[in-house]
């Protein structure tokens, strides 16, 4: 009796092994200016499953975006399908949604909490990520690139009385819209990026 209910056990577990699918999720923080947009931008990626707004790279414990977040970026940290979409993917459409040249924030935003990064979380995700800097690097080599690569570091989301910073784009279209053409930042990004930008940036 033990031996066939073992046998049962064992054939069960194959079988889920074999017939369930697996679905692998990953997660990337990049900073590149307002979260707003980077939400936004990244939300359209087919694959991509999840975007939270937050702070990282600072040393301010619980950073706020009314209050203290001296040394923190405003970053995203995207949750994307392991199966549709790799690191180097996310990588890719990250570069085109930012000014990579920019040393003092991100388009109309300026200061050290817009600026853009690139946060990795160990050895693999640090040689793609300089794989895709030198690419970028070798695209326009009369610029100089300054997006860092930088250890990933505690991500904190944004919660609280500020939770409506998170999903404003979708939350408040009309004022999400106002501010990104005020802000230059999709005619930046043609001029930069031409063909590449179009198509991604338009919400």
């Amino acid at each position: 009796m033990k031996l066939t209910l073992s046998a049962v056990l064992i054939s069960t577990a194959l079988s889920a092994s074999v017939f369930t699918p697996s679905t692998s999720a990953d997660e990337a923080i990049l900073a590149g200016g307002c979260f707003w947009c980077m939400e936004s931008d990244f939300e359209k990626l087919d694959g991509v499953t999840d975007v939270v707004s937050g702070f990282t790279g600072g040393s301010a414990p619980n950073p706020t975006y009314n209050g203290n977040h001296k040394g923190h970026f405003e970053a995203v940290k995207i949750t994307y399908d392991g199966d549709m979409l790799s690191y180097n993917d996310i990588l890719d459409h990250f570069w085109v949604n930012i000014d990579p040249f920019d040393d003092r924030g991100q388009f109309c935003d300026k200061g050290p909490s817009y600026l853009s990064a690139i946060f990795v979380a160990n050895d693999k995700e640090r040689a793609i990520a300089e794989k895709t800097k030198a690419d970028v690097v070798a695209q326009f080599p009369n610029k100089k690139v300054v997006t860092p690569i930088l250890d990933a570091s505690t991500f904190y989301s944004i919660k609280g009385d500020e939770i409506g910073h998170q999903d404003f784009y979708k939350k408040s279209p009309v004022r999400y819209k106002f501010y990104r053409w005020n802000c230059g930042r999709d005619q930046r990004l043609e001029e930069i990026w031409g063909e590449k930008a179009l198509g991604k940036n338009k919400s």
